[in-house]
């Protein structure tokens, strides 16, 4: 997966960036520089994810979690047959896609997802209309993909309980004899993690993962979406395994000191594991809590 930065900016960030800046987020200077903390920061961030490891199993969000809908591969897919040309696929990706007509609506509110497992469960399902607007977000002049019809029909999709075959919104591309799903029903709540947050400059400057980006098909990495500033050398991203979890660390590197714009910035990091994925939860060790698959 290409890396790639999306710049978020906006007043509502500069409290987050200028706590940060002045807790010296990201600084790998040791104990001998004037901090009246004895440990390294990354000793510190390890004993937060030590933390959050052990708070999880047997915990209410653990069964919680264990009873959930939660996709962990992107709810979007391309048209089996493949995309006609790099310009419909450019197009796809950059979500230049428009519609002719309006869309219908639909009297189903409840969808069932069915694990291979035997388990099922009930949720509310989008209407198509909205299912439309999360992967249609330009209408810009240039290539694009034009949807021209939408049915009710159903996929499969990797989530934290494995396999399932769940609802899909089936929408017709004009050109397409296949059509490009989109899952219809819509994640369980994420649940309250068993531990609060590590309050800000507590944890040896860690900062959040925003999302899990993808999985490899072998599951012994992942792709994340990590946060950092405008005045540093950008994001790292460690793990620490256990049986039950994977908790994710992120600190950024190279972090300067002075004035610095208020941005708030995301980035691909591809993150090895020792052993595959499995049915661990992914864990975000600043606040505790399992990190999302998409927005």
């Amino acid at each position: 997966m290409n890396t790639q930065a999306n710049r978020l900016v906006g007043l509502v960030l500069a409290p987050l960036l200028g706590a940060c800046l002045l807790a010296g987020c990201g600084d790998d200077r040791s104990a001998g520089d004037g901090r009246t903390n004895s440990q390294s920061p990354r000793t510190t961030q390890e004993k937060r994810a030590r933390e959050v490891a052990d708070a999880w199993p047997g915990s209410a969000a653990a069964a919680a979690w264990s009873r959930g809908y939660y996709p962990t591969a992107d709810t979007t897919q391309p048209p089996e047959s493949g995309w006609h040309s790099e310009a419909d696929e450019r197009a796809f990706e950059s979500g230049t896609i428009v519609r002719s007509g309006k869309l219908p609506t639909t009297a189903i509110t409840q969808g069932k997802v069915a694990w291979r497992s035997g388990s099922t469960l009930s949720r509310p399902l989008m209407e198509p209309n909205t299912a439309y607007q999360s992967f249609a977000h330009y209408s810009s002049k240039g290539p694009r993909l034009t949807v021209t019809g939408v049915k009710l029909g159903e996929t499969t999709i990797t989530t934290n309980r494995g396999t399932a075959t769940v609802p899909a919104w089936l929408f017709t591309l004009d050109g397409y004899d296949a059509p490009l799903k989109q899952v219809a029903v819509t994640p369980s709540k994420l649940p309250e993690p068993p531990i609060g947050r590590a309050p800000q400059g507590s944890a040896g400057g860690l900062w959040s993962i925003a999302r899990l980006a993808g999985t490899a098909a072998d599951g012994r990495s992942l792709t994340v979406r990590a946060t950092h500033g405008a005045c540093d050398d950008g994001p790292v991203v460690n793990v620490l395994e256990t049986d039950e979890s994977i908790v994710l660390y992120a600190s950024v590197t190279g972090a300067r000191s002075g004035p610095c714009t208020a941005q708030l910035i995301e980035q691909n990091v591809r993150v090895e594991l020792r052993q595959p994925l499995a049915d661990r939860v992914v864990l975000d060790a600043l606040t505790a809590r399992p990190v999302p698959y998409g927005e």
